[in-house]
């Protein structure tokens, strides 16, 4: 049965997609595959994060060099310095939230112990006030021995600041950009933020700090979704390819239900064609 309705409707029709369907199907398809790479690569490159940042947290504490010479060897290092925060430069980076609550990531710079360098020390999150003013957030003083975290801050954001500098300083940032806050001030920085360790002495600042696995399921998830529109897209492309046949006598192809439905001329239904009465003739 299968293969007579086969058979129906390669005659019965044919595959002609327009030069027009083609091409569009070809672009949406094309870019739907590419998407969906990109999403996988994205995975793909938060796994190796991961990877990166399971070792680094194996490993012994070292000291934060003054100078870097590879940065990216460094991320996700544990590290220890000392010296003393500098607090008439510390910084609010906005639109941070924890747990669907909005706040501030504190940025103090640290000056290192027998060095011009400074470090920006990430102490941490904070929530935003009922009256949406800057929170007060103190700074310890005199000489202080921190342990944390390296990272390396990506310089790949949105922003909807003025590109012209404001005059004084301003405490509250939209994004963290190092090269931008190096031009502030006036001392030298390193080009990685650390990531201060869960301290009780501060509680009121959250350092649960992200894992680049936290997103890796998010990305494949929207890599199969973009397959998943490719694959569909494909399906369409065929569906409307397929026209029907302008051919001469093709009608008499019936449909197999059909043929099989119409008995003979005076043939009972469970009689043999023998035993069928021909049409006209009387007993």
């Amino acid at each position: 049965m299968a293969i007579c309705w086969l058979r129906y409707c390669l005659l019965r029709y044919q595959f002609r997609p327009s030069w027009f369907s083609f091409f569009v199907a070809l672009l949406v398809i094309s870019a739907c595959i590419k998407l969906g790479h990109w999403q996988y690569d994205k995975a793909s490159q938060k796994l190796q994060l991961q990877d990166q940042l399971d070792q680094a947290m194996q490993a012994a504490p070292v000291a934060l060099p003054p100078q870097l010479d590879d940065v990216q060897a460094w991320r996700y290092r544990q590290v220890h310095v000392s010296g003393q925060y500098l607090p008439d430069y510390q910084i609010l980076i906005d639109n941070q939230v924890h747990n669907e609550r909005a706040g501030y990531h504190v940025l103090t710079p640290f000056m290192m112990q027998g060095t011009e360098q400074v470090v920006l020390v990430n102490r941490g999150w904070i929530a935003v006030g009922n009256d949406r003013r800057l929170p007060v957030v103190s700074v310890p003083q005199g000489a202080q021995r921190l342990q944390g975290q390296v990272s390396i801050p990506s310089n790949k954001y949105y922003t909807l600041e003025s590109p012209q500098a404001e005059a004084g300083w301003q405490p509250l940032w939209q994004n963290l950009d190092l090269d931008k806050y190096a031009a502030a001030v006036p001392f030298s920085v390193l080009p990685v933020v650390l990531r201060l360790n869960p301290d009780p002495a501060e509680p009121e600042l959250v350092r649960d700090w992200p894992k680049p696995a936290e997103r890796i399921t998010t990305h494949i998830g929207y890599a199969y979704q973009w397959y998943g529109f490719a694959f569909t897209a494909f399906a369409i492309f065929l569906y409307l390819g397929f026209r029907r046949k302008d051919v001469v006598g093709v009608s008499e192809y019936a449909a197999p239900e059909q043929a099989q439905a119409t008995p003979l001329h005076g043939h009972q239904p469970g009689a043999s064609p023998s035993q069928a009465k021909p049409s006209g003739v009387k007993k």
